[in-house]
């Protein structure tokens, strides 16, 4: 099935609207200032998103929480910690664990919502 453009864009915004909220929780969670350091802070995982985009070819099924969720939330993850490792950001566990968690809760997570109100709607147009 063929997804109309505006809800290939919506997704993909809505993705890295998530990405960047990450970003600036963890910024604030540290106590540093939230706009200065967004951008650096969020560019590896932004990055990382548009690669598994890409990889995954989210535009074919961009509200599907395993067929395009969780492919793009691993190469988020994977990616955006590779590219922090190689320009100076720093990885540890912890950060990995927490990441993992709450990008997983985001990038899966509302599509997962999406799905159960599309189900619910079309249930109720049935009826």
């Amino acid at each position: 099935m063929r997804h109309p453009l505006r809800t290939v864009l919506l997704a993909f915004a809505a993705d890295a609207v998530l990405v960047v909220v990450f970003a600036a929780i963890g910024r604030a969670s540290h106590h540093e200032a939230v706009l200065p350091g967004l951008l650096e802070t969020a560019w590896p995982f932004l990055a990382g998103l548009a690669l598994g985009w890409l990889i995954s070819q989210a535009w074919r099924a961009p509200l599907a929480p395993v067929r395009t969720g969780l492919p793009v939330w691993a190469l988020t993850v994977a990616a955006g910690m590779l590219l922090r490792g190689v320009s100076g950001q720093g990885v540890v566990v912890a950060f990995v664990i927490v990441a993992s968690i709450v990008l997983l809760v985001f990038l899966v997570g509302w599509r997962a919502v999406a799905r159960l109100v599309t189900r619910r709607r079309a249930a109720v147009d049935a009826a």
